[in-house]
């Protein structure tokens, strides 16, 4: 699924974002991906998505050298994985329904694939009774559900979560695991990156801990092991 092939990135202002990384993830592997701030993990998470390219080595999705990939197929590639940020990134002016109806608008979908697929997520997230609300009239538990919904429409084989629980309470971003693990569980990859040192060590999934650029550990059942 996943695959880093001797993978470094040197920036121009010659900082060591990463260093000869070598790691490997299996299609339906549930992955926490930890480490300080400043460590590489938004590196790592910037080249999957081809935001930035490796300085050296070579990164396999699915089979594909996307280091080869080019610009204008970027689009293209991305549509084949779902992204989960901290600050949600709904579109204010539309509400839930037609946020997660947005994405697969973007891949050019038809209405009656939308009209069948979209009620389907909302029921997955447990947001089916507010298809008509717009985010501001929902709480940030109700927007990452609709995040959520908005990643998984178009049944990625891949999801990125980035920090997904970071402006969340415990409760809530509790329930926000919860559903990625049902994600997980019905064969959807996931890697997570985030700072949460409860729900790591709750979870007990693999856990891959960047530090100063390079793989400092990877523990199938791992635990966070860094102090907040």
């Amino acid at each position: 699924m996943i695959e880093f092939k001797n993978v470094s990135k040197t920036y121009d202002n010659n900082v060591n974002a990463l260093m000869n990384v070598d790691i490997s993830i299996d299609r339906g592997e549930f992955v926490f991906l930890v480490g300080p701030s400043g460590a590489g993990k938004s590196t790592f998470i910037k080249m999957l998505i081809k935001e930035i390219d490796p300085t050296k080595g070579e990164i396999i999705i699915n089979g594909t050298n996307i280091t080869n990939v080019k610009k204008k197929e970027v689009p293209y590639y991305r549509r084949k994985i779902g992204m989960v940020f901290q600050d949600f990134r709904l579109i204010q002016n539309l509400n839930v329904y037609e946020n997660v109806a947005f994405a697969m608008r973007v891949v050019e979908a038809s209405e009656k694939e939308i009209r069948r697929r979209v009620p389907t997520v909302l029921a997955l997230v447990g947001l089916s009774d507010k298809y008509k609300m717009f985010p501001n009239e929902l709480s940030g538990g109700e927007q990452q559900r609709v995040s959520l919904a908005r990643a998984m429409v178009n049944n990625p084989s891949l999801l990125i979560a980035d920090e997904p629980t970071g402006n969340l309470d415990p409760e809530t971003a509790m329930e926000i695991m919860n559903i990625l693990d049902d994600i997980n569980k019905a064969g959807t990859t996931i890697l997570m990156a985030t700072h949460a040192k409860d729900i790591v060590d709750t979870m007990k999934k693999r856990v891959i801990a960047i530090e100063k650029g390079s793989i400092a550990r990877d523990e199938k059942r791992g635990r966070y092991g860094y102090e907040n």
